[in-house]
């Protein structure tokens, strides 16, 4: 397939999504498209997938003028998007969710399911993966359900796949599998549109990119012509120093949380550690270490097995996350669409919720005192919004991550659990997140992060705790963080040299 789109313009009211931006993805070629949160690469996307219509422009798809697609004509030509936000349906089982408005009939009356299920396996078979084509999709984990999604792509005969952060969620043994996958289906002349934030990917596996910011065009071209400091300057219209963020020295000898053997029998065993008041601790380690278990517990959105939490020396309540919340401990979850937002309320409402759960004293809720705490919260964040009354999902997702931040910041928590905080966000949104990071140490809290991603930490992080199959192997300082060594213990490979 060749792709076309020329002059693409897309509006939502009074706001431009898109304008006047033109994209072209040869045969057999990765395309990497790069742009922040709100730059109009998902507008874009979805106007070649069918699901929005542009205002105006062309597509042109093999020199052939298609420029009124529909979701059903965009499949029908061979292009398959894979979404950032899961578009699987959780009370389905796999096989179901792979071939939903695929279904293969038998007899023109009843479902196959037999050879939908042996197809299923066929292509996780193909993919290198794991997955029972007969569970439920509610029973796998973020990262199976992305895969999940991928495997939909691939399973039906296709010319251009369109992928948005398709891996957010996945392990590096997985990231490395879908590059070959990639790769494979460019030997067959497949070609691929790839959305990410993270360069390395991008300038592993894409052939050429295009750059858009505030949803118009800004450069096109090969990525061997660049490198990730050029890329990054292009996507933020600004230079950014790839360096340690400043940090001011507000670290007390005071401890304000301590963790003593604490286990969850089948995730982690025998944890403890303890956070100095305005001290960033971060947790790391490889999928499967128990990280996102241990700030589950530590939040009591699940129930430890053994141990104990102590909160200025008093044994902190989790039996309940309430209890929590009102001891005094926040938390900004992992995977922001299922655990964080609330897509059927307001930004303001997103915003509030945690203040008139846990700390909101009278009987009614007065507009005047909610619209004056949503806008003193903006000012301090900086989301980015047109009308707090429109739905969270109309923002970007790097202002989406900072309504969840400022939804914490009015209860006056001692301790801010952060479980991947900029996950799904582009490098100017992670940016402003360190930043919020930093204002939160600096006024005396402590923040206790769990990461992936090595740059991050090193970023923003007093100290570090790498995890390996549910136990701490290493600790290391500030000064001691690189990413050799954090791969080394990361891996268990001083425990394998032993």
């Amino acid at each position: 397939m060749h792709l076309e789109m020329k002059n693409i313009h897309k509006s939502f009211g009074a706001v431009r999504a898109v304008v006047d931006v033109s994209l072209t993805v040869g045969e057999a070629e990765i395309h990497g498209l790069l742009g922040e949160n709100g730059a109009g690469k998902s507008t874009l996307m979805n106007v070649l997938g069918g699901v929005l219509r542009q205002d105006s422009g062309q597509i042109l798809i093999d020199g052939e003028d298609h420029s009124h697609l529909t979701p059903i004509k965009s499949a029908r030509l061979g292009i398959r998007f894979i979404h950032q936000e899961l578009n699987l349906v959780n009370d389905l089982k796999v096989f179901e969710n792979l071939f939903l408005k695929n279904e293969i009939v038998a007899g023109g009356v009843y479902l196959n399911k037999k050879e939908m299920i042996r197809q299923s396996r066929e292509i996780f078979e193909r993919l290198g993966l794991e997955i029972d084509p007969t569970a439920y999709v509610r029973d796998l984990d973020t990262s199976r359900k992305q895969l999940v999604e991928i495997a939909r792509a691939l399973l039906f005969d296709c010319k251009l796949i369109i992928m948005d952060e398709p891996t957010t969620a996945l392990t590096n043994d997985e990231i490395e599998n879908l590059f070959g996958i990639m790769r494979g289906l460019k030997k067959h002349g497949v070609s691929s549109i790839y959305i990410s934030h993270k360069m390395p990917e991008l300038f592993s596996v894409c052939d050429r990119y295009t750059v858009l910011r505030d949803g118009r065009f800004v450069a096109s071209g090969e990525f061997a012509d660049i490198n990730e400091q050029q890329a990054t300057e292009m996507l933020v219209g600004r230079s950014i120093v790839n360096d340690r963020i400043d940090k001011a020295d507000c670290i007390t000898d005071e401890t304000v949380l301590e963790v003593d053997g604490l286990s969850c029998e089948g995730y982690f065993n025998d944890v403890s550690f303890s956070v100095r008041r305005g001290e960033v601790l971060a947790f790391t380690g490889l999928f499967g270490d128990g990280r996102g278990e241990l700030a589950e517990c530590l939040f009591g959105a699940r129930q430890a097995t053994g141990g104990e939490i102590r909160l200025h020396g008093e044994t902190l309540d989790t039996r309940s996350i309430l209890r929590v919340i009102k001891s005094g401990v926040s938390m900004v979850p992992r995977n922001r669409k299922e655990r964080s937002i609330l897509k059927d309320l307001s930004v303001k409402d997103n915003l509030s919720m945690a203040y008139f759960t846990s700390a909101h004293r009278g009987l009614m809720i007065r507009r005047g005192e909610e619209a004056r705490r949503f806008e003193e919260k903006r000012r301090e964040t900086n989301i980015r919004v047109g009308n707090p009354d429109d739905p969270i999902t109309s923002l970007s997702g790097g202002n989406q991550q900072k309504v969840v931040f400022s939804r914490w910041f009015g209860l006056e928590s001692e301790v801010f659990i952060l479980d991947n905080p900029t996950q799904g966000i582009d490098v100017g949104a992670k940016f402003e997140i360190y930043q919020l990071i930093n204002r939160i140490v600096e006024t005396g809290k402590s923040v206790i992060m769990f990461s992936s991603e090595f740059p991050e930490i090193y970023k923003i992080a007093d100290r570090c705790i790498v995890m390996y199959k549910g136990e701490i192997n290493h600790v290391f300082d500030r000064d001691q963080l690189n990413e050799v060594d954090v791969m080394y213990y990361a891996t268990g490979s001083n425990r394998k040299a032993g």
